[in-house]
């Protein structure tokens, strides 16, 4: 696609009250981003509101702070844009990246888990990201707290990729920075977000849809119910993509989670005898 249509396209998504089902929707009626940008202002009048468009101005700024930092964008329908999280539903048109993309086109297995994981889950996940990586495969997580952290860390010398719910330049947790530097230079670091952007509460779910996208499975290690890491293992399985679960002992709470995924598979897909 041309630069002008790329520029186009990153001011559509950046645009207010587009999200990523209403941007397929008017690039698919419009045929190009700057036709869709043209006629927003028309649609929202004839529904009796007003709606505004990013300003050029503001697109060039992040592109210029996107590319201070090292990184570049994929856009929905480049070559190199993550092939399995394009076919997710509601993936994100728009991704800021610094690394090594070509890790989004290699086996991907996903690995989350509790923020306040037990020593021996995150020896556990540690250890797993290291022998999946060791088998040639790509381990993506979230970079939180626990077994993000422990699986990046066991998976960063063969290649692990980081998915993070804040701008490129922001490092969360704070304890993390290091870490979130290694993977950048070493491995791929993933975001929708742009520069100067904080970790909002509501990011983390958007956040997960992208872990479960680019993977071919996801492996839940440690984690309560109604947790994010469940959220992730849901959007995996709707999406029809592996999900797994380590089991932990029933008296802690923080393997009721997997506990749960594997009682539902079960009841799910019954034993043939």
């Amino acid at each position: 696609m041309s630069e002008q249509e790329r520029f186009d396209r990153l001011r559509l998504i950046r645009s207010p009250r587009i999200g990523p089902v209403s941007y397929r929707q008017l690039l698919a009626r419009f045929g190009t981003a700057g036709a869709a940008l043209r006629a927003i202002p028309d649609l929202a009048a004839r529904g009796g509101g007003k709606a505004s468009v990013a300003g050029a101005g503001a697109i060039e700024r992040e592109i210029a702070a996107s590319r201070a930092l090292g990184a570049r964008y994929l856009l929905m329908g480049d070559a190199d844009y993550p092939a399995l999280l394009e076919q997710f539903e509601g993936a994100p048109p728009a991704l800021i990246v610094r690394g090594d993309a070509a890790l989004a086109a290699g086996q991907c297995i996903a690995m989350v888990g509790a923020r306040n994981a037990s020593a021996a889950a995150v020896r556990f996940a540690r250890t797993l990201a290291q022998d999946l990586g060791q088998r040639g495969a790509v381990v993506v997580s979230g970079l939180a707290r626990g077994i993000d952290t422990a699986a990046h860390q066991g998976s960063v010398g063969s290649g692990t990729i980081g998915v993070i719910a804040c701008g490129l330049d922001v490092v969360f947790p704070p304890e993390n920075r290091d870490l979130q530097a290694q993977i950048a230079d070493s491995g791929l670091l993933v975001t929708e977000h742009p520069p100067g952007v904080q970790p909002l509460a509501r990011h983390f779910p958007a956040r997960n849809r992208i872990i479960a996208g680019l993977a071919v499975g996801t492996v839940v290690v440690e984690a309560a119910p109604k947790s994010g890491s469940l959220i992730t293992a849901r959007l995996a399985g709707e999406a029809g993509r592996e999900v797994m679960a380590v089991p932990g002992s029933p008296l802690d709470p923080r393997a009721q989670g997997c506990n749960q995924l594997m009682q539902a598979y079960r009841v799910a897909q019954p034993t043939i005898h």
